[in-house]
């Protein structure tokens, strides 16, 4: 555990810069992510890849390495034979290759304090079809906290420096999360963000205003920041504003490419935007304080955001 919390560090920086799409870099490094389970295939076949994924952002200035633990679940890992026991092992080992990874970055000479965040992906992500880019899952609070209360303890259990609440693109499970949090033998007193997927400048995905969402998880424990991933770019500055005003906490901000998602074939259609030191200035400006990237989100693009933070936000 590095010897200052990522709050701590948040309140003397300003701004801190998160790494980028773990899928994209993955394949970049050869990974086959056809199967439903994505990234989180790699931690039981080919962990070594995550660590070197992780290790990538780390050297392009990334300050926080995000678990590849979003689309891992006991019901996944169940499709591949594993038992609850084998799919606990290899949700702590997610936390634990985050570490591996840091370790190698402050080998390597990086010596700024360097986070690991255990990624607790949406109720859509374990369904594998998109759901997370659409919400209103007929679901009930209850239910989606049940859903997720298991594995957020065994993350939580592993030793992150914080949890990552990622693509939330509906209420019911905003209020799941929130009453998580509240849990103290499941989130340990973690530090979190709570992230939204967005349909544009004013709505998560479900249609629910940002406000409402924001409202939803406000005066959670431990809660640092709340905001917005995979989300297209040219949302992304009206959203930073409004997430901004309506929380009064620091902005968490990680667009992806803007290409759109296509569940059946399984691949990113569409052009791209890159984001650039520009944005990271601008989302900094109007308050955003963990800014990074999403989908599609290279390490040469977070080093690009970097240089919009300045020194503090990256070294």
């Amino acid at each position: 555990m590095p010897l200052s919390t990522i709050a701590d560090v948040l309140a003397r920086e300003g701004a801190l810069l998160l790494d980028g799409g773990m899928s994209n870099q993955l394949e970049a490094q050869g990974a086959d992510l056809s199967d439903a389970l994505w990234s989180a295939r790699l931690l039981l076949d080919d962990p070594v890849q995550v660590v070197r994924a992780h290790l990538a952002y780390f050297r392009a200035g990334a300050r926080v390495a995000t678990t590849a633990s979003y689309q891992a679940s006991f019901e996944g890992f169940a499709t591949r034979g594993l038992d609850r026991d084998g799919a606990s092992a290899l949700l702590r080992r997610s936390v634990e290759l985050g570490d591996e990874a840091r370790e190698q970055a402050r080998a390597e000479g990086i010596t700024a304090p360097l986070f690991v965040a255990a990624s607790v992906g949406p109720y859509g992500a374990m369904l594998a079809d998109g759901s997370e880019y659409r919400g209103n899952y007929g679901r009930s609070v209850a239910q989606l906290a049940d859903f997720h209360r298991d594995r957020l303890a065994v993350l939580a259990a592993a030793g992150p420096d914080l949890l990552a609440f990622e693509t939330i693109p509906e209420l019911e499970e905003a209020v799941a999360v929130a009453g998580l949090l509240a849990e103290p033998e499941v989130a340990r007193g973690l530090s979190a963000w709570v992230s939204f997927s967005c349909a544009d400048g004013g709505h998560i995905r479900s249609g629910v205003p940002v406000e409402e969402a924001v409202a939803a998880v406000a005066g959670s424990p431990g809660l640092i920041a709340v905001g917005f991933n995979c989300t297209a770019p040219e949302h992304a500055d009206e959203l930073v504003e409004r997430f901004g005003a309506a929380s009064g906490l620091p902005v968490v901000v990680y667009p992806n490419s803007g290409e759109g998602w296509d569940p059946v074939n399984r691949r990113w259609t569409g052009a791209g935007a890159r984001l650039d030191a520009a944005a990271a200035a601008r989302w900094r400006a109007a308050g955003a304080g963990l800014i990074g990237g999403c989908c599609r989100v290279t390490p040469d693009q977070i080093a690009e955001l970097g240089a919009g933070l300045g020194p503090a936000g990256r070294e």
